[in-house]
């Protein structure tokens, strides 16, 4: 079972911010080898600002295993600040309808063991309360940039899914922007029921539990064998993002 939680920076609490500052750093800079400005053990950039909204999954144990930002495109972000050139001339989004997620990540706690069922749930999990806390918020479509592996991967769940531009190498890795419709499909394939639609967002450290629903497990040939969703919405930007 997963605790999901959300809120804006500002409404998180000290102690939890602290926590997904130092889970972001084990995953994005000592296990990824990402180039981000980090002090202390902990990662975080310009784009961490008290309206910043974060989505946290948290294992039985309380352990941070998962996180997302969202960020309004009509405000400063990730993609439009520092890497615009992936849009390939594309008109980059600019209103209050459109947010973009990044540092979007989900892992196994050290030394815990997870078949690819769980890992696949997990993941979908994350993502459908992502969905739900940006739809909230006013958000009808997302934006993200990853490497392919991660388009193909949120294809595979149903969920509705289209390149925003063409690849790009980063890092020697194919890279590209793409669209979250947050419609019909999407939420059919998230398994978000469509009257929670007008439910309040969850902030100032609030909590709902997610169980595994077996009913909703994809066959066993769609999971995925490794559960970290890795660059969702943040490439490595190295000495440009210092």
């Amino acid at each position: 079972m997963l605790t999901l939680l959300s809120g804006r920076n500002a409404d998180l609490s000290c102690e939890t911010l602290h926590r997904l500052q130092r889970f972001r750093h084990k995953v994005f800079i000592e296990e990824l080898g990402w180039l981000l400005p980090n002090g202390d053990g902990i990662e975080s950039d310009e784009f961490d600002h008290p309206d910043t909204l974060y989505v946290i999954a948290l294992d039985h144990g309380g352990e941070i295993v998962g996180c997302g930002r969202l960020l309004p495109t009509d405000e400063p972000y990730l993609l439009g600040q520092v890497f615009p050139n992936l849009m390939g001339g594309a008109r980059l989004p600019s209103t209050r309808s459109v947010w973009e997620l990044s540092r979007f990540a989900i892992s196994t706690p050290r030394g815990a063991l997870r078949t690819a069922e769980e890992s696949w749930q997990n993941t979908r999990c994350l993502m459908a309360e992502i969905v739900h806390v940006a739809q909230a918020h006013g958000a009808k479509r997302l934006i993200a940039f990853s490497v392919l592996g991660n388009e193909r991967l949120l294809k595979r769940m149903g969920v509705n899914v289209h390149r925003a531009a063409a690849p790009q190498m980063v890092e020697g890795k194919p890279t590209l922007p793409f669209w979250i419709e947050i419609d019909q499909q999407t939420r059919a394939a998230l398994n978000i029921d469509t009257s929670e639609r007008s439910r309040p967002p969850l902030n100032s450290d609030r909590t709902r539990f997610v169980p595994m629903r077996p009913s909703a497990m994809p066959h066993r040939r769609g999971a995925p064998r490794n559960e970290k969703f890795e660059r969702c919405g943040s490439a490595n930007p190295g000495p440009k993002e210092r």
